[in-house]
Protein backbone atom coordinates (compact mmCIF):
# COMPACT_ATOMS: atom_id res chain seq x y z
CA UNK A 1 0.00 0.00 0.00
CA UNK A 2 2.93 2.21 0.08
CA UNK A 3 3.09 2.32 -3.63
CA UNK A 4 1.28 5.66 -4.99
CA UNK A 5 -2.04 5.20 -5.93
CA UNK A 6 -2.42 1.76 -4.58
CA UNK A 7 -5.54 1.61 -2.29
CA UNK A 8 -6.74 -1.58 0.41
CA UNK A 9 -8.67 -2.56 -2.37
CA UNK A 10 -6.03 -3.05 -5.07
CA UNK A 11 -3.98 -4.16 -2.82
CA UNK A 12 -6.48 -7.20 -1.81
CA UNK A 13 -6.59 -7.75 -5.16
CA UNK A 14 -3.09 -8.41 -5.95
CA UNK A 15 -2.40 -10.54 -2.99
CA UNK A 16 -5.19 -12.41 -3.73
CA UNK A 17 -3.88 -13.46 -7.19
CA UNK A 18 -0.91 -14.32 -5.78
CA UNK A 19 -2.52 -16.86 -3.23
CA UNK A 20 -4.46 -17.92 -6.42
CA UNK A 21 -1.04 -18.61 -8.25
CA UNK A 22 0.56 -20.42 -5.63
CA UNK A 23 -1.92 -22.69 -5.00
CA UNK A 24 -2.68 -23.68 -8.19
CA UNK A 25 1.17 -23.88 -9.09
CA UNK A 26 3.09 -25.12 -5.74
CA UNK A 27 6.29 -25.36 -7.33
CA UNK A 28 6.37 -22.46 -9.82
CA UNK A 29 10.10 -23.10 -10.48
CA UNK A 30 9.90 -26.79 -10.63
CA UNK A 31 10.37 -29.15 -14.09
CA UNK A 32 7.18 -30.25 -14.41
CA UNK A 33 6.48 -34.06 -13.37
CA UNK A 34 5.19 -36.05 -15.83
CA UNK A 35 2.71 -38.61 -13.91
CA UNK A 36 1.44 -40.23 -17.04
CA UNK A 37 -0.19 -39.80 -21.11
CA UNK A 38 -2.42 -37.11 -19.82
CA UNK A 39 0.27 -35.01 -18.25
CA UNK A 40 2.28 -35.24 -22.05
CA UNK A 41 -1.26 -34.43 -23.64
CA UNK A 42 -1.37 -31.42 -20.97
CA UNK A 43 2.24 -30.36 -22.13
CA UNK A 44 1.66 -30.84 -26.24
CA UNK A 45 -0.74 -28.37 -25.98
CA UNK A 46 0.89 -26.14 -28.63
CA UNK A 47 1.06 -29.02 -31.29
CA UNK A 48 -2.42 -30.90 -30.89
CA UNK A 49 -4.18 -28.55 -33.77
CA UNK A 50 -1.27 -27.94 -35.94
CA UNK A 51 -1.60 -29.03 -39.29
CA UNK A 52 1.46 -30.73 -40.27
CA UNK A 53 2.88 -33.73 -37.74
CA UNK A 54 5.05 -32.42 -34.98
CA UNK A 55 7.43 -35.29 -32.95
CA UNK A 56 8.50 -34.24 -29.57
CA UNK A 57 10.53 -35.27 -26.69
CA UNK A 58 10.48 -34.99 -23.62
CA UNK A 59 13.52 -35.83 -21.58
CA UNK A 60 13.27 -36.79 -17.94
CA UNK A 61 14.80 -37.17 -15.26
CA UNK A 62 15.21 -40.26 -12.66
CA UNK A 63 12.21 -38.43 -10.59
CA UNK A 64 10.32 -38.31 -14.40
CA UNK A 65 10.67 -34.48 -14.44
CA UNK A 66 11.16 -32.89 -17.40
CA UNK A 67 14.57 -31.73 -18.00
CA UNK A 68 14.05 -30.34 -21.71
CA UNK A 69 11.46 -30.68 -24.32
CA UNK A 70 12.59 -30.42 -28.22
CA UNK A 71 10.73 -30.52 -31.24
CA UNK A 72 12.47 -33.06 -32.62
CA UNK A 73 11.02 -33.17 -36.15
CA UNK A 74 8.32 -31.43 -38.33
CA UNK A 75 6.61 -33.33 -41.06
CA UNK A 76 4.60 -33.13 -43.59
CA UNK A 77 0.21 -33.46 -43.05
CA UNK A 78 0.75 -37.09 -42.02
CA UNK A 79 4.25 -38.08 -41.75
CA UNK A 80 7.46 -37.50 -39.88
CA UNK A 81 10.75 -38.06 -40.50
CA UNK A 82 12.81 -39.55 -37.42
CA UNK A 83 15.96 -40.94 -36.61
CA UNK A 84 17.25 -42.22 -33.77
CA UNK A 85 20.53 -39.72 -33.76
CA UNK A 86 18.37 -36.57 -33.14
CA UNK A 87 16.37 -38.31 -30.30
CA UNK A 88 18.85 -39.64 -28.36
CA UNK A 89 21.64 -36.51 -28.80
CA UNK A 90 19.97 -34.01 -26.49
CA UNK A 91 18.78 -36.99 -23.89
CA UNK A 92 23.00 -38.19 -24.22
CA UNK A 93 23.91 -34.28 -23.98
CA UNK A 94 21.38 -33.83 -20.37
CA UNK A 95 22.25 -37.30 -19.46
CA UNK A 96 18.80 -37.77 -19.28
CA UNK A 97 17.37 -41.07 -17.11
CA UNK A 98 14.63 -41.76 -20.14
CA UNK A 99 12.54 -40.07 -22.49
CA UNK A 100 8.81 -39.90 -23.30
CA UNK A 101 8.25 -39.40 -27.62
CA UNK A 102 4.73 -37.57 -28.63
CA UNK A 103 2.94 -36.46 -31.92
CA UNK A 104 0.37 -35.21 -33.39
CA UNK A 105 -1.96 -36.66 -36.20
CA UNK A 106 -3.46 -33.80 -37.77
CA UNK A 107 -5.95 -35.81 -39.49
CA UNK A 108 -7.55 -36.16 -35.64
CA UNK A 109 -7.50 -39.86 -35.03
CA UNK A 110 -5.14 -40.62 -32.30
CA UNK A 111 -4.56 -44.28 -33.31
CA UNK A 112 -1.02 -45.09 -34.03
CA UNK A 113 -0.35 -46.07 -37.76
CA UNK A 114 1.82 -48.43 -39.02
CA UNK A 115 4.62 -46.34 -39.89
CA UNK A 116 4.17 -44.67 -36.22
CA UNK A 117 4.73 -48.58 -34.46
CA UNK A 118 7.94 -49.10 -36.78
CA UNK A 119 9.78 -45.88 -36.10
CA UNK A 120 9.07 -46.57 -32.36
CA UNK A 121 9.96 -50.12 -32.25
CA UNK A 122 13.75 -48.85 -33.85
CA UNK A 123 13.58 -46.24 -31.13
CA UNK A 124 13.25 -48.73 -28.27
CA UNK A 125 15.68 -50.28 -29.63
CA UNK A 126 18.31 -47.52 -29.92
CA UNK A 127 16.79 -46.75 -26.52
CA UNK A 128 18.47 -50.32 -25.30
CA UNK A 129 21.41 -50.09 -26.77
CA UNK A 130 21.97 -46.94 -25.02
CA UNK A 131 20.60 -47.40 -21.89
CA UNK A 132 18.21 -44.87 -21.94
CA UNK A 133 14.25 -46.13 -21.74
CA UNK A 134 11.60 -44.58 -23.64
CA UNK A 135 8.55 -44.75 -21.21
CA UNK A 136 5.71 -44.12 -23.17
CA UNK A 137 5.13 -42.62 -26.95
CA UNK A 138 1.73 -40.41 -26.79
CA UNK A 139 -0.05 -39.37 -30.15
CA UNK A 140 -2.03 -36.31 -29.27
CA UNK A 141 -5.20 -34.93 -31.52
CA UNK A 142 -7.28 -31.62 -30.64
CA UNK A 143 -8.77 -33.09 -27.91
CA UNK A 144 -7.57 -37.37 -27.65
CA UNK A 145 -4.54 -39.16 -26.97
CA UNK A 146 -3.27 -42.63 -27.69
CA UNK A 147 -0.44 -43.82 -25.67
CA UNK A 148 1.54 -46.67 -26.76
CA UNK A 149 2.08 -47.95 -22.96
CA UNK A 150 -1.52 -47.95 -22.26
CA UNK A 151 -1.88 -50.14 -25.32
CA UNK A 152 1.16 -52.22 -24.55
CA UNK A 153 2.67 -51.28 -27.31
CA UNK A 154 6.37 -50.49 -26.02
CA UNK A 155 8.39 -53.20 -27.56
CA UNK A 156 11.52 -52.98 -29.13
Amino acid sequence: MQVRGMGQARAAQLLAAAELGRRLWPDGDAAPLVRGPETVFDLTRDIRAANREHFVGFYLNSRNQVLRREIISIGSLNASIVHPREVYQPAIAISAASLILAHNHPSGDPTPSEEDLAITRRLVEAGRILGIDILDHVVVTRDAYASFKERKLLHG
